[in-house]
């Protein structure tokens, strides 16, 4: 590895040649000035990884120099040494984009400490990161040959989720591959975990995680019945590893807690959120509400037009009596959200807003039909940038602020996640088939067996029957559904997308985060 360049500018430079001595023996090259011209006519001419500068200079002093050589290379770490410990010239340095500063007399191993911060703390990081992963992995690896219930298989995702959070920084691109490879080989494993134990879940309701159904009775009811007011909060589509990618940007104005639970299946719009809505699976949804469970129609849009009935219908079944009935906003687009930016403090008149943002699930969809999209977020960090980006600059943000504001409690969660589907599995069905790539419902579909979970009689998973012959069939892992007609033309296309409706770590296991305002 090329030895770094420090340069160090102090006008009695022949007193710290101990110090270049010692930095010199530690493997870096250590060049020297007197005077600030000089220094700027090396940083101009020479490569120079960080500058160690005197405040107190003959000519122009210390601050002019830091603005001369950050007018040049802005990005060059400048720490300044000084003898004057005033506040106010310590705010000066800082106004003036100073990185770090130290107090003489300084010892060789206090200098030695700050060019490592500067010079190898990436290096050093990125080496105990990739060990403390390997140790890690092979935790989880060795924890993949026990039974595991649903509590591991939280515990699991969501370390894996941080962990890939925690090398968005890392050039070590071996490692992103490694746990990706171990995330498919964790869904291997879920997959089958989901297949030997959904139905008893949802059937038997004997032990059991808390699903899609028990949303608004498990976190909004209790808030309700204390005669609290509720701001519940749902983004479709919103995976584990995004909400940790906005959540920063929350810690200024709300103290957060998160818990999770799993999406029903299919892990689509049409049925986890208006399990949530609803409180009911699908199937007792269409026994309750013939009319407003669409049979005819295989769009989202269409199935989840009546989320503020089934919301207030749930909450009056748990007891709930109201002297003014729930609000409910839909978000398609930006004009909504300054809408609903606009006329907040009226909406937060009822005893409880819910909100529904479809953004995510949109730009999920839009990148498989947008290659500019594809270019843009071509892997899992540069979507989850994508969506950090957006949330930022988005009026949803100052709506949080607004929020941040008022005496409420903020419920928000998603319906479902999404995956990043690699690989192609061939479906066979009549021309009455669903569309949906990660799921499927109709009569006589055929498909891999290792691919997909088979789902005869829909009863037992609590789904619609509308028919008697009617089935289901549900995508493991990364798999999408491709026809046998055209096939490599929609296998290709497909490829690489953002899906959901099957059965993930990333579609099924889901944050609800509890936001309370901090100056409440």
């Amino acid at each position: 590895m090329a030895k770094k360049t420090i340069l160090w500018v102090d006008d009695e430079i022949e007193f710290l040649q101990p110090h270049i001595l010692f930095l010199r023996d530690k493997n870096y090259q250590v060049e020297t000035a007197t005077n600030a011209d000089d220094a700027l006519t090396i940083v101009k001419q020479r490569n120079v990884d960080l500058v160690l500068l005197d405040e107190m200079m003959p000519g122009k002093d210390g601050l002019t120099a830091l603005g001369e050589i950050k007018a040049v290379q802005p990005g060059l770490p400048v720490i300044m040494i000084t003898k004057n410990e005033e506040e106010s010239l310590m705010e000066d340095a800082i106004g003036s984009k100073v990185d770090d500063y130290l107090t003489k007399p300084v010892n060789p191993s206090q200098i030695l400490l700050a060019c490592k911060k500067f010079l190898e703390s990436r290096d050093i990081s990125q080496r105990r990161l990739t060990e403390s992963y390997s140790q890690r992995m092979n935790e989880i690896s060795m924890k993949l040959m026990q039974p595991l219930d649903y509590p591991d298989w939280i515990d699991i995702y969501r370390k894996l989720s941080i962990w890939d959070l925690e090398l968005r920084d890392v050039d070590e691109h071996h490692m992103r591959d490694v746990i990706y490879d171990q995330r498919r080989e964790c869904n291997v494993e879920f997959g089958k975990y989901i297949e030997r134990n959904y139905q008893k879940w949802i059937n038997d309701q004997t032990e059991r995680p808390r699903l899609s159904v028990d949303i608004v009775k498990d976190f909004v009811f209790p808030e309700m019945e204390k005669g609290r007011r509720v701001v519940f909060v749902v983004i479709d589509c919103l995976r584990l590893d995004q909400w940790l990618t906005l959540e920063p940007f929350f810690y200024k104005n709300f103290t957060i807690s998160k818990e999770y639970y799993y999406s029903i299946l299919p892990t689509a719009t049409p049925f986890s959120r208006n399990a949530i809505f609803s409180g009911l699976y699908p199937l007792d949804i269409e026994r309750r509400y013939p009319e407003l469970w669409s049979q005819g129609e295989d769009d989202d849009y269409s199935r989840n037009r009546y989320e503020d009935k089934l919301m207030y219908d749930q909450l009056r079944v748990l007891g709930l009596k109201f002297r003014k009935e729930p609000k409910y906003v839909k978000i398609l687009n930006s004009e909504d959200t300054r809408n609903l930016e606009k006329n907040l403090l009226s909406l937060l008149d009822a005893p409880m807003l819910s909100i529904v943002l479809n953004f995510v699930d949109i730009l999920a969809h839009s990148r498989s039909d947008l290659p500019i999209l594809k270019e843009i977020a071509p892997d899992e960090p540069s979507y989850r940038s994508l969506t950090r980006s957006w949330f930022e600059h988005s009026p949803l943000y100052n709506v949080f602020k607004m929020l941040a504001q008022q005496d409420v409690t903020i419920f928000l969660t998603s319906d479902h996640g999404s995956v990043r589907s690699l690989r192609g599995t061939k479906v066979i069905g009549d021309r009455e088939t669903s569309t949906n790539l990660r799921y499927k419902f109709g009569r006589n579909l055929k498909a891999e067996p290792k691919h997909a979970i088979f789902i005869k009689n829909p009863k037992d998973y609590k789904l619609p029957q509308r028919n008697f012959n009617l089935n289901y069939i549900i995508a493991k892992e990364d798999y999408y559904f491709v026809y046998p007609t055209n096939y490599h033309k929609y296998l290709a296309y497909y490829r690489d997308s953002f899906q959901h409706g099957g059965v993930s770590l990333e579609e099924m296991i889901l944050p609800v985060v509890r936001l309370d305002p901090r100056n409440i």
